[in-house]
């Protein structure tokens, strides 16, 4: 039989694991007797785990939440999970970088050393295009709070401040809407919701959110256009976002540090996999435009797709050598796409917004 230490321990991880245990399941679970079930709970109890006593034919026992935050036990893909997630927390946009370091601390110091070395192993930089401005930061209440909305499905009155107005937002009537998403876009919070007066779906942006508590009644959510959040969210911005917008897309890696490429690939997509080495996923409107644009980068360059891609590489070298050579060399007649705009690869679309 493990020691009652070591029992303990597996009873809180299964009392995590779902919200109700029926007391003979969790005897079983832990080969012990409903009698020495009972007594590990009021162990557990007396070290501020708020347990309690379910009724019923199949009574048991149900962890709820407490006034104060007892001692967590995660397995190790939890524990990799949250300190992976803390990183990430510094480039939410959220207001909460300091808090994130402290927790991240605080939970690597309790690791044992076979996970501490697999988080310090995983350093996640949070690099910003070239020429792009910051992003504004959160207020954690305000999240908070329109988080709380969404989930009650609750109207919301708020204030909305936006630069460009011409009435102060002090003497201008509050907004009343229908929260329904708080999603993430660009690095910015938005908050999408049904517009109450203007009887349509509005975005805000959640840094320019002044909530008039409290919540007003509950509502039934409408259907969003386009039938999912992130499709609403990719056509209300104009679905400007990522290579997959352009007719021609690629994959390859790129012999250069990501944080460098990071700057000039502008839409494109960069994953570091090394300190000179990064895999890098970029579009244009053309494959030789495509190949061109990449080029540009003084490293050397592995195509990992499409073929496409490869064979424009391979005509842009015919047709540089030719040039170094001052020879002239037949237009080309097929596989290639005109522009209808004057952008490059890379360059922002016009969205009309």
């Amino acid at each position: 039989m493990p020691t009652t230490s070591a029992r303990l321990l597996a009873l809180l991880s299964l009392l995590q694991a779902r919200r109700d245990w029926p007391g003979a399941l969790l005897a079983a679970r832990l080969e012990v007797s409903p009698r020495t079930v009972r007594r590990d709970v009021d162990r557990l109890r007396e070290l501020g785990y708020p347990i309690r006593a379910t009724k019923g034919p199949d009574g048991g026992y149900r962890l709820d939440a407490g006034a104060e935050l007892p001692p967590l036990l995660f397995d190790d893909e939890q524990a990799v999970a949250l300190a992976v997630a803390l990183q990430l927390a510094v480039t939410s946009g959220a207001g909460i970088e300091e808090a994130a370091a402290r927790a991240l601390s605080t939970v690597r110091q309790v690791m044992p050393a076979r996970l501490r070395h697999r988080v310090d192993a995983l350093r996640v930089t949070a690099v910003e295009r070239r020429g792009s401005r910051p992003c504004p930061q959160v207020e954690p209440a305000v999240l908070v709070m329109l988080g709380a909305a969404v989930h009650a499905r609750e109207e919301l009155r708020f204030d909305y401040t936006v630069p460009s107005r011409s009435v102060p937002a002090d003497v201008s009537p509050p907004r009343r809407v229908q929260p329904h998403h708080l999603v993430t876009w660009g690095g910015r919070w938005y908050l999408v919701a049904w517009d109450l007066d203007r009887d349509d779906w509005r975005t805000f942006r959640a840094d320019r959110i002044s909530p008039r508590p409290p919540a007003g009644p509950r509502f039934t959510p409408r259907q969003l256009p386009g039938g999912d959040v992130a499709t609403f969210v990719a056509q209300r911005f104009g679905g400007s976002a990522g290579p997959d917008r352009w007719p021609c897309s690629g994959e390859m890696i790129v012999d250069l540090p990501a944080a460098f490429v990071s700057q000039y690939s502008q839409d494109g997509i960069v994953e570091e996999l090394g300190p000179n080495r990064c895999r890098l996923v970029v579009g244009s409107w053309s494959w030789p435009s495509l190949a061109a644009t990449v080029g540009r980068f003084d490293a050397d360059i592995e195509v990992l797709g499409p073929p496409e891609l490869a064979d424009a590489f391979a005509t842009l070298a015919r047709r540089y050598a030719r040039a170094a050579a001052g020879q002239r060399g037949e237009a080309p007649t097929h596989g290639r796409i005109v522009p209808t705009g004057g952008r490059g690869a890379g360059d922002e679309p016009d969205t009309g917004r």
